[in-house]
């Protein structure tokens, strides 16, 4: 007689909002306000992951050495918004122009192991990183999450390069390790950048006046994507969301107004966010069909951007629900402060790891405060293995010493970082550790007053 499943162990469904950004900057330098980018005042958004693309960041040698010293601007100034929300730097990748970063809010950092980053030129020669994408592989809730930015050629003519660049990419995107499965079998591709595609047959002045008409559905049977759509088993496979925004390229810098220099480029489409789910293997007549893990993804908006005007392009942006039944539900190792947490003592720290977790001698505890903006943004840290004063089967006691105790009344946080999967395990909630002055002064209130 088989035994009764305990509900209470099934993994409930959680969804997770997604926000995916692309934008071809030109060179230019983050604008004051990016509130409307991120959705930062739509109050019926709850996000919880932001991901962010760039193209044609400054590359310029004294800027790219400013970059590699120090963060570069966009990335200071996405981190300086965000971490007041509690979201983290999760990881980041950049290629010369091309820059993708990724955002998470803390409570989700256990449930996110960062499994690869690539960079993949294809431009002068196919060397040249000017053109290409680059590529965040990771494990999200145990599932296979593939993200690419890209850059492909320009110009009208070059459609048959942008699409040999696309499959060089995607064919690129493949990992040596053997647990890691090919992209085309990972649950979810996020793919999105300045593809560059255009607007064949039509000229000029036809394509301006539908855009003024806003009548886009003449312009969507000669967008050149959807026409490689059309052709290509593999590429229809990417969905999109539908185009109800005007051409996001090519505009009068510092202006609303599509291109009134010489060349008068033709408006076009260029700046696009795709999505790809896992291909669904196909089953016998006779076959029974196995129940699939709930993944699934659901777009809520994708719109541009006009108010922003210091590129030659408007930037695009996309919210998904992604509703998914965790594969991983428990973080690998619990986190929790134990005792008087102040000043004066040592803050003794219970770890409990699951039976599964394998921990290295390079694992490390790092105290945070509250509004972090990246992993290595830790006030303090210690090496777990050194500093550990007592353990057992299913937990252990590691200590911060009080030299490294911070005396502030902010809130605080504690991460454990795993070495061998290179990401956070655990993540405690949030503390405060009390100033010697106000705890002496509760023990002079306690005290029998005569």
């Amino acid at each position: 007689m088989m035994a009764a499943v305990n509900p209470q162990t099934e993994p409930r469904s959680r969804t997770l909002s997604i926000h995916v950004v692309t934008w071809n900057v030109a060179s230019a330098a983050p604008p004051p306000d990016l509130s409307d980018l991120l959705q930062l005042n739509n109050l019926n958004l709850n996000l919880d992951v932001y991901v962010i693309g760039l193209q044609e960041m400054n590359c310029g040698i004294v800027s790219l050495l400013s970059d590699t010293a120090f963060e570069d601007p966009w990335s200071s100034f996405f981190m300086d918004v965000l971490s007041p929300l509690s979201f983290v730097k999760v990881s980041s990748v950049r290629m010369q122009g091309l820059l993708l970063l990724i955002f998470a809010k803390y409570e989700h950092l256990p449930f996110i192991q960062i499994l690869s980053t690539k960079s993949t030129p294809t431009g002068l020669l196919g060397y040249w990183g000017n053109k290409g994408g680059v590529n965040i592989f990771l494990k999200l809730y145990g599932y296979y999450v593939s993200i690419i930015n890209c850059h492909l050629p320009p110009h009208m003519a070059n459609n048959d390069q942008r699409l040999e660049h696309f499959d060089r990419i995607l064919e690129t995107q493949n990992f040596e390790a053997q647990d890691i499965p090919n992209i085309l079998d990972h649950d979810l591709i996020l793919w999105f950048g300045d593809m560059n595609f255009r607007i064949e047959d039509f000229g000029l002045h036809f394509v301006r006046e539908s855009i003024k008409n806003q009548c886009y559905s003449d312009l969507w049977e000669k967008d050149q994507l959807g026409i490689a759509k059309r052709h290509d088993p593999l590429l229809r496979e990417f969905q999109e969301g539908p185009l109800l925004f005007p051409p996001t390229y090519k505009f009068d810098k510092n202006s609303n107004n599509y291109d009134t220099s010489e060349k008068k480029r033709k408006p076009a489409w260029t700046d696009r966010i795709l999505w790809r789910l896992k291909r669904q293997p196909q089953l016998g007549l006779h076959t029974p069909a196995l129940p699939a893990p709930h993944f699934a993804l659901s777009l809520r908006s994708y719109i541009s951007h006009m108010t922003y005007s210091i590129s030659d392009h408007k930037p695009v942006t996309s919210t998904f629900d992604l509703e998914l039944k965790p594969l991983v539900s428990s973080p690998r190792v619990t986190l929790l402060p134990e005792g008087r947490r102040t000043e004066e003592t040592d803050m003794l720290i219970s770890c409990s790891p699951t039976a599964d977790f394998l921990s290295s001698p390079w694992d490390w505890i790092g105290l945070y405060k509250v509004g972090l903006r990246h992993i290595n943004d830790y006030v303090s840290y210690v090496w777990v293995r050194d500093n550990q004063v007592s353990f057992g089967d299913g937990l252990n006691q590691v200590y911060i010493d009080v030299s490294a105790i911070p005396a502030t009344e902010d809130e605080f946080l504690l991460f454990y970082y795993s070495n061998s999967r290179q990401s956070v395990v655990g993540v405690s909630k949030p503390f405060k550790i009390r100033p010697r002055s106000l705890e002496e002064d509760l023990l002079d209130e306690a005290q029998p007053q005569m």
